[in-house]
């Protein structure tokens, strides 16, 4: 008698049971894994915890600025850059510069499109630049009959008519954190003077791609220096470059920084999407939940354990489109409790995304057809009342976690919203929205700050894992503006073929891994902190006051607003560094040093 066969569904069946057990056991341990309280490296300080002021150092920069368009740009992002560089400053309109406002100045920066404004006082800059002062063109200005006429100042030989198209650009010495890399220009169009320069002049930075035009460059002029910065591109993004050029100017430029990167993830954890996606059936064969659980948090961890990280999770309650009403508790914790308790161990915080994904604004805010699925709160007491029970739940699952940063759900934010948070959620001293301008003009972009209300300002710079070229090139800068990387991803991202889903998992991971590589690589003594750590550090950065005096040996720098740390660059274009009292040196780049300031008081001997 023939022996019966299992059906193919019930082996099947079995299998199913065997790998759902499995699972409830991994979930189980990650539920019931430890986490101590840690200690902060860099902790959020409390009011007066800044101690000392230092008497102001004289404006020794002027910026000369155009009032049409370009002009206005550059006096904008140069403000913007000199005043985060504590470089103090004052301003002119180029029609009504002259050679009086040179009085006492050392440094002037031209934000000047059409140099025929200026007239004769043109001149007279040359010539107190020639006399052992220091000057830069911020942009490049018309190529007319009065920029012909001092281009031999310059160190230029001939300029075509047109202008070149920068495809890229190149470092021909290595003066920034990771400049050995070249980076790519997305929409790239005819944006620089097309040059030749004479032997005189030391380039930095030229066009990478079919062009090679020089972009930043540096010559003696007389008995002073002048600087040349041939970018055009006058936005935040590019601070960082211009920020270069500027430290080129003199033998030293000392600034403050931060010193922090800062990996964070949003909506996690958070109820995982239910259902398939196509990109993970097609390369996975598995659901969504699965997925998360066995490829995309196990390789987005191990990526933490090999480069230190300390991701900062922003917990979403449920994604409900409630508005109004009793908020109730979301009852299936088990993935928030297995995600969570492993980011903890490994030194990474949690913070508030949401209770669900509605931004904080009122019913007349106008999200400008942007967000159709976006509901407005009924009033600010649902917002409070939504924001408590997100409160009361993390508390309930991770009793001795302290929840120091918000990020707003699609970087939107209120003011009605950020008030909400500074008056009734004093546990919330952060805010990480953008850094850059969102093209939606309803994101919420920041600098890193405090605000009067004594809210932090931690602003993420770049995101997810496409990381195409704009975003690279905005990281490099701001390693280089303010020692600082913010980067933040979703697990979404992988489903989101605006955000890459089409290139798979596998290809979105190792572009990922490319940047945390490179990251590392540029500077390896940057402090990898989580988002409150962030916060802690740029209370530090925000709140210092610099002075900086030239000595017989080298440089003394006085510190006010000092606690127990601060970080600058040291930007030295003569000689290298010796003794140093009060901190620590240390190599970032060619000419370029990471400075600890463990006293308010420092010296640094510089040998020639």
């Amino acid at each position: 008698m023939k022996r019966k066969r299992k059906p193919r569904f019930i082996w099947l069946l079995e299998i199913l049971v065997i790998y759902t057990l499995m699972f409830a056991v991994v979930l189980s341990v990650g539920r019931s894994v430890l986490y101590g309280v840690k200690r902060s490296n860099v902790t959020i300080l409390e009011d007066g915890d800044l101690k000392g002021t230092v008497t102001p150092e004289d404006a020794g920069t002027i910026l000369i600025w155009d009032t049409d368009s370009t002009g206005k740009d550059g006096r904008r992002e140069m403000s913007a850059i000199l005043s985060q560089m504590r470089i103090p400053f004052v301003e002119k309109k180029a029609a009504e510069f002259t050679q009086a406002d040179l009085e006492g100045k050392d440094i002037a920066v031209l934000s000047v499109t059409d140099l025929s404004v200026m007239k004769g006082s043109l001149t007279s800059l040359l010539d107190w630049v020639i006399q052992g002062h220091s000057l830069l063109f911020l942009y490049p200005p018309y190529n007319e009959e009065t920029f012909l006429s001092i281009s031999s100042h310059l160190g230029i030989t001939s300029v075509k008519n047109s202008l070149a198209k920068v495809e890229g650009l190149h470092f021909t010495k290595n003066i920034m954190p990771g400049s050995s890399r070249d980076l790519s220009i997305m929409d790239a169009y005819e944006s620089s003077l097309d040059v030749t320069l004479d032997g005189s002049c030391e380039v930095f930075l030229e066009a990478a791609g079919a062009s090679d035009t020089p972009l930043i460059w540096r010559r003696a002029l007389g008995n002073g220096t002048l600087v040349f910065d041939n970018l055009s591109f006058l936005e935040k993004a590019y601070r960082g470059f211009h920020c270069a050029a500027y430290s080129l100017l003199q033998d030293d430029c000392v600034w403050p920084v931060i010193n922090g990167s800062t990996f964070y993830i949003d909506d996690f954890p958070s109820p995982v999407p239910e259902g398939d996606s196509q990109f993970i059936q097609k390369d996975y064969g598995m659901d969504i939940k699965d997925f998360y659980t066995h490829h995309w948090w196990k390789d987005v961890y191990n990526l933490s354990k090999q480069y230190n990280i300390r991701y900062t999770g922003l917990v979403i309650e449920d994604y409900s489109a409630q508005v109004d009403g009793v908020f109730p508790r979301n009852k299936d914790i088990q993935r928030f409790q297995y995600f969570g308790n492993m980011l903890l161990r490994e030194g990474g915080e949690l913070g508030f995304h949401g209770y669900n994904h509605m931004p904080l604004v009122p019913e007349n805010f106008d999200y400008i057809g942007q967000y159709d699925s976006y509901r407005q709160w009924v009033s600010v007491d649902a917002m409070r009342n939504a924001m408590t029970e997100l409160s009361d739940f993390c508390h309930d699952l991770f009793p001795n976690e302290e929840f120091h940063v918000y990020v707003p759900p699609s970087n939107i934010i209120s003011e009605e919203g950020r008030r909400l948070l500074a008056e009734d959620f004093p546990e919330i001293r952060a805010i990480a929205s953008l850094y850059l301008p969102d093209d939606n003009d309803v994101s919420y972009d920041q600098d890193f700050t405090v605000t009067e209300d004594g809210m932090i300002q931690t602003p993420r710079i770049i995101s997810g894992y496409v990381l195409d070229d704009y975003m690279r090139t905005a990281a490099m800068s701001e390693l280089y503006f303010h020692c600082v990387n913010t980067h933040f991803q979703h697990p979404d991202d992988v489903l989101d073929t605006d955000r890459g889903a089409a290139l798979g998992w596998q290809e979105l991971f190792s572009r990922l891994t490319d940047y945390v590589e490179w990251l590392n690589k540029a500077l390896p003594q940057m402090r990898n902190l989580t988002g409150s750590e962030l916060a802690g550090a740029v209370q530090r950065y925000d709140g210092l006051q610099i002075r900086r005096e030239h000595t017989a040996s080298g440089l003394k720098i006085s510190l006010g607003g000092f606690n127990d740390e601060a970080w600058f660059y040291l930007r030295l274009n003569e000689g290298r560094p010796g003794h140093v009292t009060g901190g620590t040196v240390s190599r970032a780049a060619d000419g370029l040093y990471l400075v600890k300031a463990a006293s308010p008081e420092m010296t640094i001997s510089i040998s020639k």
